[in-house]
């Protein structure tokens, strides 16, 4: 266990109950061995933990700032101007406060409506882009403010600094999953991701069952999440005990979501956890969840099966994926627009 790890049980410390720390730091700068150290380190993590924190990664931590800050300015907009982007079809745009209930989540059951308002935003890509003429599923052009100057180019910087930080890393998730190192590449070029930039209001008292956001797993193979100095999130252990997420300055804590569960046959974990502000303070938070490239095909890796153990999820691709997700967890519901995990609307189109 690397020393800087944050004991979550001080008195008789247990590596099931520690978030590891793993130092980027050798490997970005190509140190000999430092590769397959890290890939050890992050297969314990998603073994034992589900959660892990990235310290030296490389990107810059005025950017984190500065996307912190482009969040802050998005949500301190009128609420009318906020409600020109709603959310669409494609999972792009504004999510009000109370606009999401997590319903599919087995750890707690009469989920209220979520006390956080959200804008999400994915690759850039333009109006004639052919995946948006097709009115492809989850390819759509995102949305933008238009009073809010210098906001596009800071969630466009922050969106590259950390698509470059998890492809860097994918390398590491094969060789933690005893694949060669460039064993998952080609299933991440042009890779999908949504940044979320998310406002948690000041709340004087929480009743029950209701939540910044209600205990769920995310959709996602990777996410990554920035530290900031307001408490709220709660992660649930494997033993099933909630911790409080220590804050380490300057890392990302990172999760697998169902993607990765699914994938690796669910020899990876997918933690789940929650958000509850009662701080007194508002609270932002700016998680990227990363995926697979839009076609690629998910199935059963060959380090994930064996006898005894057969793939328990048949194959499909990215946008099969997000309608299934979709289907499994509120196929029963009929509020007219399914919820996923992350609170994000999910629609096949």
């Amino acid at each position: 266990m690397n020393d800087l790890a944050p004991s979550l049980n001080p008195i008789r410390p247990d590596a099931r109950e520690e978030i590891p720390v793993i130092d980027l730091g050798p490997y970005l700068a190509g140190v000999p061995g430092a590769r397959e150290k890290a890939a050890a380190e992050l297969r314990h993590a998603f073994e034992d933990v589900g959660f892990y924190f990235i310290v030296n990664h490389g990107v810059p931590q005025s950017l984190v700032d500065a996307a912190f800050a482009a969040a802050a300015g998005f949500h301190a907009q009128p609420l009318e101007e906020k409600l020109k982007l709603k959310i669409n079809s494609h999972n792009i745009g504004y999510l009000p406060v109370r606009g999401s209930v997590t319903r599919h989540s087995k750890i707690n059951e009469g989920n209220k409506p979520n006390l956080n308002e959200a804008f999400f935003a994915k690759r850039d890509i333009p109006a004639d882009h052919p995946d948006v003429v097709a009115g492809l599923p989850f390819r759509g052009a995102n949305q933008w403010p238009e009073n809010l100057p210098g906001f596009r180019e800071t969630v466009l910087q922050y969106q590259a600094a950390l698509e470059k930080l998890a492809l860097s890393m994918v390398p590491l998730y094969a060789l933690a999953l005893d694949l060669p190192a460039d064993g998952l590449d080609d299933k991440f070029r042009d890779p999908m991701y949504t940044l979320r930039m998310s406002h948690y209001p000041k709340v004087e008292v929480v009743e029950e069952n209701e939540f910044g956001l209600a205990p769920h797993t995310d959709t996602s193979f990777m996410t990554l999440l920035a530290q900031n100095k307001v408490p709220g999130l709660s992660i649930r252990l494997p033993n099933g005990k909630w911790v409080d997420a220590p804050a380490l300055e300057g890392s990302f804590l990172v999760n697998g979501g169902d993607m990765l569960r699914r994938w690796t046959n669910e020899r990876f974990l997918a933690t789940p956890h929650r958000v509850i502000n009662r701080s007194g303070q508002e609270r932002y938070a700016i998680p990227f969840f990363f995926d697979c490239n839009y076609r690629a095909v998910m199935e059963c890796l060959p380090t994930c099966t064996g006898p005894g153990n057969p793939p328990k999820y048949e194959p499909m691709a990215y946008p099969e994926y997000m309608v299934w997700y979709r289907n499994l967890n509120y196929g029963a519901q009929n509020d007219g627009g399914a919820k996923g995990s992350d609170g994000v609307k999910l629609s096949a189109g």
